[in-house]
């Protein structure tokens, strides 16, 4: 049987989600959660596969994953997290076709970037921000990887501000590497006036015009949610969604404090 999982993770500490030699990796983690377990005997073995992958220290919400077991009745989020840190776990599972592709039976991708609003000029940052939206060569707002196509269809950009923090949601069909990061470097260079409309669309023409970006820092970024073509039968696990909350609210309190303590460390003038 083919089993399909949604999984959340905190990427603080992380390698990334891609398995990886001698490095903390979210896979790495699912892995030997799994093996122990005996779901699966190894991840080649029971065809493993992600809707794609998210860079050290990037987040997600909704990262979903596939492998095939003989043992489904294990295969449930509470029966998982029991074998993965608190920063990782598994919030709903479906059983799925045996072709299922996480990620190229995927149609749409979305993210959402938070970071501090107060250098910015919003109104800039929305208007810069309807350039990108559509079909688009993003060569210039990617890492290159390989000899891919850099064209991606940009579907929607929403900016809003919340508080003392601007949030920015990018869907797309899909991402190039570091692509969400570099896009939200562009805007907030025009939200700070650094730069402009004009340079913006010259960017989107890579043939005539080539500029390194610097992504945005990597903590500010979640994989928030992917789109399949036919609906998906999911079922939520209430109680590893319960523990997962308070898993988080203790990440909430301790991060407050810091914040609290990193504020007293610099003597005030």
């Amino acid at each position: 049987m083919r089993i399909a999982l949604k999984i959340a993770y905190v990427g603080t500490g992380y390698h990334g989600s891609q398995v990886q030699p001698d490095v903390a990796t979210i896979e790495g983690e699912l892995f030997n959660a799994l093996t122990q377990l005996e779901i699966i005997e190894d991840p080649k073995s029971a065809r493993f596969s992600s809707s794609g992958r998210t860079d050290a220290g990037v987040h997600a919400r909704e990262q979903v994953v596939a492998f095939n077991t003989d043992k489904p009745n294990l295969a449930i989020p509470r029966v998982i997290n029991s074998k993965l840190p608190n920063s990782i776990w598994a919030w709903s599972y479906a059983e799925v076709p045996d072709d299922f592709d996480p990620r190229r039976w995927a149609v749409s991708r979305k993210y959402r970037y938070i970071m501090s609003g107060e250098q910015y000029d919003i109104s800039k940052i929305r208007a810069a921000s309807k350039i990108l939206v559509g079909e688009h060569d993003f060569a210039n707002f990617c890492s290159k990887d390989e000899d891919k196509s850099t064209v991606r269809n940009v579907e929607r950009i929403d900016v809003r501000v919340s508080g003392t923090l601007t949030k920015i949601d990018i869907q797309a069909n899909s991402f190039l590497w570091n692509m969400v990061r570099k896009i939200v470097s562009a805007l907030t260079m025009v939200g700070s006036g650094v730069r402009d409309e004009e340079w913006l669309n010259q960017m989107l023409d890579p043939e005539s015009y080539e500029e390194g970006l610097e992504p945005a820092a990597a903590y500010g970024l979640t994989l928030m949610e992917v789109e399949y073509p036919q609906p998906i039968e999911w079922c939520e696990d209430g109680y590893a969604i319960r523990r997962a909350n308070e898993n988080v609210h203790d990440y909430l309190v301790r991060h407050r404090v810091m914040a609290e303590v990193m504020d007293h460390l610099v003597p005030k003038e």
